[in-house]
């Protein structure tokens, strides 16, 4: 029987770059998740005859919300719901699931690296029918739909059990349960070399996964292990868990601590990754070797053409502005073109979707191809692997070699976390103000080369995105960035970005934050901003 719910809009519903992410808690309220999936669907043109997919990272509530969303959705006519069993599905994976059954777009249930859990973050994305985010427009009529809902519609009926793949019905809906690895996994396999990685392993080279009890331990098993011989206990953390087992699921250094403390020690394996919540970022280590996400772009730059989904090489490459230039000087050696975009992984969707690009990255550990439209965990993994077994080099040697050719851009990001919004607001404020009279400013042993408030047009379509950040470059091969992320749900987060490019062949082996130190000092010294924020330091350091 269909429902016409009368309700009344809810505030602060207006989606971000990866949709709307709140408190676990806010979600659950009744009304508040079916107010928000039934604007989607308004702010779309309705679902009527459409085909979506559906799915999530298993956290806490990501069961109940799927299937609410599929009794909205019967209820408003979609034709076919494309769903995990158990209503699991990565990120990649449900981007690439839209593109190879030509859906209408597709819900994505995550709120990526945050903590989950009922006392911790859920999330509701909307990707379009090329598997990305949403762009811009499609969020604005998204949010303007949260405020003029007035009902919501839902069948009642009794939940479906999606616990084995097959075809059920629901009020006149086809519900298609499909296994949430196979298709990715079969699309990883044309990509690499599984034969090569697989040999490489067997000859000895040893590496640990950590799933973060998140939803990539499953994928993890059947490619890591089963397609490609790795160990079972090269699986750490690898059985999803609604609350992550208490952890953090982001793959930094700080919260996947473990691992990196394994892979700082004398008998460590050969090679360590790590992947977030729902399978989109990833962390690339080696024996005593931490790779940075601008650094791990730039070498999947350089060396893409040895996986054989990629040997004809790149058609262009591009980096969310905040990320290092390590891959401008790649791209400036092969003759790519190189773009700069406002941090979110939509930015790239124009881009990839023209074939303007066919590499990208974000320094938050996002990296990707145009094989899908989202950032990709277990993809960078596996290119990572494909790279090591093509050159018989170690993770360290890899990034000595790629220095000493390219050169090394020091690079860091400092994160201070719920702070208060209305200081750190104000701070950026107080900044962007100044930045007209701070070329050619020598600020202890740096002098400004540029200021800008961030601005980017979209080269395909014309539009332009501002307001994106801080970006102050400095005569000596420094930079420095500030801008308000939107992925917390919790006060303000302000990262600071530091960079500092060192030519070589001297100087490539120190400590990055030892390299950074002129511009720590810059950044405190044009901000103010420990004390401003009340804080003797950062949150986290990666």
């Amino acid at each position: 029987m269909l429902h016409r719910v009368p309700t009344q809009p809810r505030p602060g519903q207006k989606p971000g770059t990866s949709g709307l992410r709140k408190k676990t808690r806010e979600f659950t309220q009744e009304g508040y998740l079916e107010n928000f999936v039934q604007s989607i669907f308004n702010g779309i043109g309705g679902i009527q005859g459409k085909v979506l997919v559906l799915g999530g990272d298993g956290r806490f509530f990501n069961s109940e919300a799927v299937q609410i969303i599929l009794k909205m959705a019967a209820a408003s006519g979609a034709a076919n719901l494309i769903v995990g069993c158990d209503g699991l599905l990565s990120t990649p994976a449900a981007s690439h699931l839209i593109r190879l059954h030509g859906a209408d777009g597709g819900l994505i249930l995550s709120a990526s690296h945050n903590p989950g859990g009922i006392d911790g973050d859920f999330g509701v994305k909307f990707n379009t029918d090329n598997g990305g985010p949403a762009p811009e427009p499609v969020t604005e009529a998204i949010y303007s739909a949260t405020q003029t809902i007035e009902e919501y519609l839902i069948v009642d009926a009794p939940d479906l059990d999606l616990s084995a793949t097959g075809t059920l019905y629901l009020a006149g809906t086809t519900v298609t349960v499909v296994d949430p690895v196979k298709d990715y996994a079969m699309l990883m396999e044309q990509l690499f070399d599984f034969k090569s990685i697989r040999a490489f392993l067997e000859r000895g080279f040893t590496l640990s996964f950590d799933a973060m009890h998140a939803v990539t331990g499953p994928y993890a098993r059947e490619i890591l292990v089963n397609r490609l011989g790795a160990s079972e206990t090269a699986l750490l953390n690898a059985t999803p868990l609604p609350d992550f087992g208490g952890g953090h699921p982001d793959p930094n250094p700080v919260w996947a601590h473990d691992l990196v403390a394994a892979m700082m020690a004398p008998d460590a394996p050969d090679f360590g990754a790590a992947s977030d919540g729902d399978g989109d970022r990833n962390m690339i280590l080696g024996r005593g070797t931490y790779v940075t996400p601008s650094d791990s772009l730039a070498v999947i730059a350089a060396n893409a053409h040895l996986a054989p989904g990629y040997a004809k090489g790149l058609s262009g490459v591009a980096r969310s502005m905040p990320s290092s230039s390590a891959l401008d000087r790649v791209a400036a050696a092969k003759g790519l073109e190189c773009f700069a975009t406002p941090t979110g992984w939509k930015y790239f969707g124009n881009l990839l979707d023209a074939g303007r690009v066919s590499l990208c990255g974000e320094e938050s550990a996002g990296t990707g191809s145009d094989h899908i439209r989202e950032k990709d965990g277990l993809w960078a993994v596996l290119m990572w692997l494909n790279i090591l077994a093509a050159r018989d080099m170690s993770v360290s040697e890899i990034m000595t070699s790629h220095w000493r050719r390219f050169g090394r851009n020091y690079y860091s990001r400092h994160d201070y976390e719920e702070v208060d919004a209305e200081a750190a607001a104000l701070l950026i404020d107080d900044l962007r103000s100044r930045l007209d009279a701070l070329a050619g400013a020598e600020i202890g042993p740096l002098t400004v080369r540029s200021a800008e408030d961030f601005s980017y047009a979209d080269p395909v379509d014309g539009s332009v995105t501002t307001h994106q950040g801080i970006q102050i470059a400095f005569s000596e091969g420094a930079r420095l960035v500030l801008r308000l992320s939107g992925t917390g749900t919790a006060g303000a987060t302000l990262r600071v970005y530091l960079e500092q490019f060192t030519p070589g062949p001297d100087g490539l082996d120190h400590d990055p934050q030892d390299a950074l130190a002129d511009v720590i000092a810059v950044c405190d010294a044009l901000t103010n901003l420990k004390a401003r924020l009340g804080r003797t330091r950062p949150d986290v350091i990666t």
